[in-house]
């Protein structure tokens, strides 16, 4: 089979074309190479024989120099929430022109699609009161999606509208991931996306943090996912694609993996044996949700599959590779 992946020198690009490289598919890569830390991944991809055709996925007229494929998997997004705020034209061309682009080449290839989406396509008023009455919320697959939701999420939503548009009237065979937080050994953090990679470099540096929203507390709450774990979901999905298809996905980290910024904090402080200072921003911005925990049920139901990483191991994993990538990242990050 040969695949097709997406942002395959971003995180979740880079370590999916590996492990699939791995299992003996044929994977070839799309990405523009833009972003901080892409070059090295570039580096990674390219000694495991991976070609990376360095192009936006905006132009729809490069995509006539990619061989005919039989999956594309996308993981090509603009995923900062705040920056859908700021920057509406990069994110809109993106993440619905990207999309429509990938559609045009499937139609071509008769290929099917895995398309990453995310728990930002859910409501957040919606979030806001269940978290309020229910104890232990876990978010299933039919949980509101109505406005408010972000400019971020309004563009996956719609995405996955246009793939399903796609596969009633031209039969294309998809799957729809919706994902939590992704973390783990190769994510390169930013304050607003990969917050987990960022707070562990930033205590492994004794560099100061915020706790940022919600009275400056550090109580907001998200579950969280090793890159390992969903590179095996992803991979068993694959197996499956021709006899379950057309279905949409929750995956994270569940409730054995939920965390909050501040327990967070405590974990990290252990795995290093450094304090760091942690300063308080209380305004809480609109599109900011105190909680999101997945519900993987459905996942499970259909791929009998069990996460084997805890938030400990994830933990554990993702400090012993920044210290040994140490010297590398550090010119990234500075």
């Amino acid at each position: 089979m040969k695949i097709l992946i997406t942002g395959g020198c971003g995180f979740v690009g880079s370590e999916l074309s590996i492990f699939l490289k791995k299992k003996k598919f044929d994977v070839i890569s799309i990405d523009n190479l833009k972003r901080k830390g892409s070059k090295f991944n570039l580096k990674k991809i390219k000694s495991y024989g991976i070609k990376n055709f360095c192009f936006d996925i905006k132009n729809y007229q490069e995509f006539k120099k990619i061989p005919k494929i039989d999956l594309i998997i996308d993981c090509c997004a603009e995923v900062a929430v705040e920056a859908s705020k700021k920057d509406l034209d990069t994110v809109i061309n993106t993440n619905l022109i990207g999309t429509i682009n990938i559609l045009k080449k499937s139609l071509l290839d008769k290929c099917k699609i895995i398309y990453l989406s995310t728990s930002r396509v859910y409501s957040i008023k919606s979030i806001y009161k269940k978290v309020k009455t229910i104890k232990n919320l876990s978010i299933d697959e039919n949980f509101s999606t109505e406005s408010p939701i972000s400019i971020y999420g309004l563009t996956k939503l719609t995405s996955e509208k246009l793939i399903k548009e796609f596969s009633y009237f031209m039969n294309v065979k998809y799957i729809i991931n919706r994902f939590g937080v992704i973390t783990g050994p190769g994510q390169l953090g930013k304050e607003d996306q990969g917050f987990v990679s960022l707070w562990m470099w930033n205590f492994i540096n004794k560099k100061k943090l915020y706790y940022k929203g919600f009275n400056g507390k550090g109580n907001q709450v998200r579950d969280l996912i090793h890159i390992n774990d969903v590179c095996k979901i992803i991979y068993k999905q694959i197996q499956k694609i021709n006899i379950k298809n057309n279905l949409i996905f929750n995956i994270g980290g569940g409730l054995k993996n939920k965390i909050s910024l501040r327990e967070l904090s405590n974990l990290c402080q252990t795995i290093t044996g450094n304090k760091v200072r942690i300063g308080k921003k209380p305004k809480t911005s609109s599109y900011d949700i105190p909680y999101y925990v997945s519900n993987n049920n459905f996942l499970i139901s259909n791929y009998k599959i069990k996460l084997s990483k805890n938030i400990k191991d994830i933990l554990f994993d993702l400090y012993n590779w920044q210290i040994k990538n140490y010297n590398e990242l550090k010119k990234i990050y500075e």
